[in-house]
């Protein structure tokens, strides 16, 4: 990135990277298929970088059906086999195969609760939590509420979503603002806040 716009240190100077920095995450969403989308991108980066996972968007959005959870959760053995043997994704079978039983749990919480989104934001009022870090190594990796949220997605019967996976993804659909406060991308900055 040739600019000299001040951004949180994590996203480095990869164009794909930055670019997600700078138009995705810690913006608020409330969309159900981008939520869908993020939930089962999350789930899929444990153990990797999110910069690997970034670089296989589109072979998950090609190999899971443009991300629609309803087409997802109808996926059989057969797509599980098909899945693993595509190397546009991560091939892990547990990861895929949570991503099937995820899909199925989503639409459940879709249909009891009007929107995926309407159960994810009241977790928070309907209000992002805009943190004000000056340093990632203020930046907690879980919290008390990312405690809440993958206890009530376990009970629902989600795996793939332990309070450190699902931080990542409050902060990467906005119901967190972790950007550090020096960012260009910070509320503050923005005069969001």
């Amino acid at each position: 990135m040739t600019d000299s716009l001040p951004r949180c240190p994590w996203c480095g100077s990869d164009p794909l990277y930055v670019a997600y920095h700078d138009r995705e995450w810690g913006v608020p969403s409330r969309d159900d298929a981008q939520l869908f989308e993020m939930l089962l991108l999350e789930g899929a980066q444990a153990g990797l970088s999110w910069l690997t996972i970034l670089r296989k968007r589109e072979g998950y959005r090609r190999a899971f059906a443009g991300f629609d959870a309803a087409r997802v959760a109808a996926f059989t053995a057969d797509d599980v086999e098909r899945l693993v043997a595509d190397p546009a994704i991560v091939r892990h079978r547990g990861k895929i195969e949570s991503t099937l039983g995820n899909a199925r749990a989503f639409l459940e919480l879709q249909a009891r609760h009007g929107t995926f989104a309407d159960w994810l934001w009241a977790f928070v009022d309907g209000e992002p939590i805009v943190n004000r870090w000056a340093s990632l190594a203020e930046c907690p990796s879980s919290t008390p509420l990312s405690e809440r949220v993958s206890r009530a997605l376990k009970k629902a019967g989600m795996t793939f979503v332990g309070p450190t996976i699902v931080y990542s993804y409050l902060q990467a659909v906005g119901v967190v603002n972790d950007h550090l406060v020096d960012c260009h991308r910070h509320p503050d900055r923005l005069g969001q806040r």
